[in-house]
């Protein structure tokens, strides 16, 4: 690996961090960079853990000191994902993760015309949904579902936490996304275990990305604090738009592969 590829992934551990903190996605930057490098498709997914946990987690330890979270429903959740995305790192081996990526599609289509068409949405916290029901339900989706979507696809897992808990339980998006990395650190530690155990992490590479990924997310959960939810929300529509435009051309190009 030449010195220029190693620039450029630290340059894009950065970014990667940074978009993390702010409303999640950073798997859109580390990972293509990584494959250009010429790691394998799993080695480029448990490389990206081994750094995506250490900014996360980072940005989640800034959030907690400037905001406060929903300890109840974040820890649980946090708990839940570490075992169910460690799950579905282990089935990934089993299922077709491009039979997903339509839906997944679908999914962030709808996500980014509902954001667009209510700019007041996430803007401002209603209390008034966080209910005992809508709080054990935040948690379910949030520890089960997304985390299990996290060990075997991955790309989004961020920005669906924040739309989560934002539509679930009533939070503005900065508080939303402070739950999210919360919840997210533990999705990329489950995964990473099972990644570890695999043998399937580039550590040296990992180590020094993780670096650079922890200086993005610092600026990234700063900056989301000070500008507030509506700087999230511009940052959120680029990045549904950008996940969108990947997964779409993963699947064109499955599609014309075959």
């Amino acid at each position: 690996m030449g010195a220029g590829q190693v620039v450029l992934l630290l340059l894009a551990a950065v970014a990667a961090g940074w978009v993390d903190a702010v409303v999640g996605g950073g798997g859109l930057l580390q990972l293509p960079v990584l494959l250009l490098a010429g790691l394998t498709p799993v080695q480029a997914l448990a490389t990206n853990k081994s750094a995506a946990i250490f900014g996360t987690g980072s940005a989640a330890v800034t959030y907690a000191r400037r905001t406060k979270l929903d300890r109840a429903v974040a820890v649980p959740a946090a708990a839940l994902a570490v075992a169910f995305a460690g799950l579905g790192a282990a089935s990934a081996a089993l299922l077709d993760a491009d039979v997903l990526k339509p839906l997944v599609m679908v999914v962030l289509l709808g996500v980014g015309a509902f954001v667009t068409l209510r700019p007041g949405f996430g803007r401002l916290p209603h209390p008034h949904l966080r209910t005992r029901t809508r709080a054990l339900a935040g948690v379910a989706v949030a520890g089960v579902g997304i985390a299990y979507y996290d060990g075997i696809v991955g790309p989004g897992t961020g920005t669906f936490l924040l739309i989560a808990f934002t539509s679930i339980l009533g939070m503005d998006f900065v508080h939303a996304s402070a739950t999210a990395k919360v919840v997210n650190t533990g999705t990329n530690l489950g995964a990473l275990v099972v990644f570890a155990v695999q043998g399937h992490v580039v550590w040296a590479l990992g180590l020094a990305m993780a670096v650079c990924n922890i200086a993005g997310a610092q600026i990234g959960a700063r900056m989301a604090l000070n500008r507030g939810a509506g700087f999230v929300r511009v940052v959120l529509l680029c990045v549904v738009a950008a996940l969108v435009a990947k997964l779409g051309y993963d699947q064109f190009h499955s599609s014309g592969s075959r």
